[in-house]
């Protein structure tokens, strides 16, 4: 049966919220498929609003690699705002596709894609509005799968009620195969209902289901095991890895959004992984080995991409772009092909040991020369052996030096605040190293116009890191360092208004704290906090830090545990971690010394240009690190 739109309901309201265009849907490039001539339908959602969630890579590669099979259909699902929240609430309008504004309870599988940990109660709404049971347990045969994938999947213990299942690591091939289950799964008549549908995802070895296990915990609190309690469910879950990125030439198609969003460019994802080993980044860690895609792809999707959707940036994409071992020539051929057109290029923040004038002139040629970010992350020298980021101040004060008698102005410097062994003199060392810069740029230029930016985050402890053990810094300290920070620079005549300042104070990173290293009883917590009003936790007009912790006392009230038991507590070697039944590949000994040898400020090479250094990745997974250089070349085309 067709399921009818929602549109006709929902049109009429839109004039009472704010920006009603994110709710309209029909950009460039979407698709609107048959409903009864596909077989599986999936609704995907990015757990935020539409100007952040419309970007975001996963979702667009997972919808249009959806979208290319026979017989399947992808729409997509934006959280709304509080304001449409109400309204639908008292129109009887159930969350919606932006797509063919079908309901979202009527899809097949419902897949959520997490790049941070507070848009858990985003989940929670969305689940609510649809029509579909909070808790997984009691959910039937009519509701969806609903599904968690992303970073912030790499631990779902957390959400452990709420979703069926979560996926960990690369989405475009394990998602076809879920597709293919569930399809064969349909095609039977559906046998064994609901259950059934899980016990074969989940014997797959590939997918997640949290109800398959049980959790038992020791009388302190801690988790004594996570244990199957179904025969056929394996002990631990992989992490998947796609291999040969040139296969997989994502997105090719670019949705073009209707309302603004938090960036107006095509993205190419130019190599996944990262092996810099940088202690505090689960990005870093979670996404090994380093696949590089070819020259000639890279070329080949700018192409497509520009011509498919009209953006006139382009934005080459990874932990570490600089390091492609092809990218002097990337950027050379590119520069060379779109030369004299309105297409600029764009790199992210830039390693400090990776930048050099050659590419960043490339980059520029364009005539858009706006600033360049660094990212330090630590204030001194020895917190950047903490943490592994082997660059130098003088390192830094070569390339900034380098960047301004080239003509550039402005330099970003991006810091974190609460790292582990961290003392009030690590942070006032930023204020130093800023000053540097002005003065390096001042002496360099024989210009007063010379601006640094320090912008700081609170660091959070993350699984699969060699910091998961660590204490996270409470609060009152890292607001404590930060005012510190600030009085100093700002209390400089010479240089305190060349420099400016943006920080994050440290409430919501506690909250994250709580959410990223948290087990299956953190959900009640999640569940308090969004049945009190919680909405838009990134967001901080929405985030309320006393809401999270009156929830979270109430809802471990008479447990052996509380909020700082999860956070600014330092866990031993043998403590049972929540996710240590969920394998990103990384060895647990391997992780472990390499948190000890954080505690004694040893630093490790990158194994992209060294020998193995047996992180565990390659062997479990049965991957290798795939790098050039390919000795191709990025030919200019005949006709831009």
């Amino acid at each position: 049966m067709p399921v009818e739109s929602l549109f006709p309901r929902l049109e009429p309201l839109l004039p009472s919220v704010q920006k009603p265009i994110q709710y309209v849907g029909g950009e460039l490039n979407s698709q609107v498929k048959d409903w009864d001539g596909t077989d599986v339908r999936w609704a995907l959602m990015y757990p935020d609003a539409y100007e952040v969630g419309l970007p975001n890579q996963g979702v667009q590669i997972l919808y249009e690699i959806l979208n290319e099979r026979e017989g399947v259909l992808a729409e997509r699902t934006y959280s709304v705002w509080p304001d449409m929240e109400a309204v639908m609430r008292e129109h009887g309008i159930p969350q919606f596709t932006v797509d063919a504004h079908r309901p979202v309870a009527a899809f097949d599988v419902f897949g959520v894609s997490f790049s941070t940990e507070l848009g858990y109660t985003n989940l929670l709404t969305a689940l609510d509005l649809a029509g579909i049971p909070l808790d997984a347990a009691d959910r039937t045969g009519e509701h969806p799968i609903v599904v968690a994938g992303g970073h912030a999947a790499f631990n779902p213990e957390p959400i452990a009620d709420f979703v069926d299942a979560a996926v960990l690591g690369d989405g475009e091939e394990i998602a076809l195969a879920i597709t293919e289950v569930v399809r064969e799964w349909k095609g039977e008549g559906s046998p064994g209902g609901r259950d059934e549908l899980l016990m074969r995802l989940a014997a797959s070895g590939g997918v997640y289901v949290p109800r398959f296990y049980d959790v038992t915990y020791l009388p302190d609190g801690r988790i004594q095991r996570v244990a199957p309690n179904r025969p056929g469910v394996p002990w631990r879950v992989e992490k998947h890895t796609v291999m040969d990125l040139d296969q997989w030439p994502y997105p090719k198609k670019p949705l073009v959004p209707l309302a603004e969003t938090v960036h107006e460019r095509f993205s190419v994802e130019i190599f996944r992984g990262c092996t810099r080993g940088c202690r505090f980044c689960q990005a870093g860690m979670i996404t090994r080995p380093v696949r590089e895609r070819s020259i000639t792809t890279i070329g080949d999707m700018v192409e497509q991409g520009l011509k498919e959707s009209g953006f006139q940036e382009v934005g080459l994409l990874s932990l570490s772009s600089a390091d492609h071992s092809e990218i002097g020539d990337v950027a050379k051929g590119l520069a060379d092909r779109y030369e004299g057109t309105n297409t600029s290029l764009s790199l992210p923040s830039t390693r400090v040991d990776a930048f050099n004038i050659t590419l960043a002139n490339e980059f520029s040629r364009g005539g858009r020369r706006s600033g360049l970010t660094f990212a330090p992350e630590g204030g001194s020298e020895r917190m950047r052996k903490v943490i592994n980021k082997m660059v130098t101040e003088d390192d830094l004060i070569r390339t900034v030096t380098t960047a301004y008698e080239n003509g550039w102005r402005q330099v970003k410097l991006y810091f974190m605040c609460g790292l582990p062994t961290e003392e009030d003199e690590d942070v006032l060392a930023i204020a130093g190293m800023a000053k540097r810069v002005i003065q390096a740029g001042r002496e360099a230029t024989g210009r007063k116009d010379i601006r640094c930016t320090v912008s700081i985050g609170g660091f959070v402890p993350k699984p699969h890191t060699p910091f998961q053990w660590a204490a996270q810094c409470d609060h009152e300290t890292v607001d404590r360092r930060l005012k510190a920070l600030k009085d100093e620079l700002r209390g400089d005549k010479e240089y305190g208004r060349a420099i400016g300042l943006r920080y994050h104070d440290g409430q919501p990173s506690i909250v994250e704290g709580l959410l990223s290293r948290g087990d299956r009883r953190v959900g009640k917590v999640i569940r308090a906090v969004w049945e009190d009003g919680g909405r838009f936790d990134g967001w901080s007009e929405h985030f309320s830090y006393e809401r999270w912790t009156a929830c979270a006392e109430k809802a471990f009230a008479g447990e052996p545990v509380d909020l700082d038991w999860y956070t600014v507590r330092e866990r031993d070697e043998v403590e049972v971690l929540p996710w240590d039944h969920l394998d990103a590949g990384l060895d647990r000994e391997w992780l472990w010394q390499d948190w000890q040898d954080a505690v004694d400020e040893t630093e490790v090479e990158d194994c992209r240009w060294t020998p193995c250094y047996d992180c565990g990745v390659c062997p479990t997974m049965g991957t290798e690190i795939q790098i050039g250089p390919t000795g191709r070349k990025l030919l200019p085309l005949s006709v831009v």
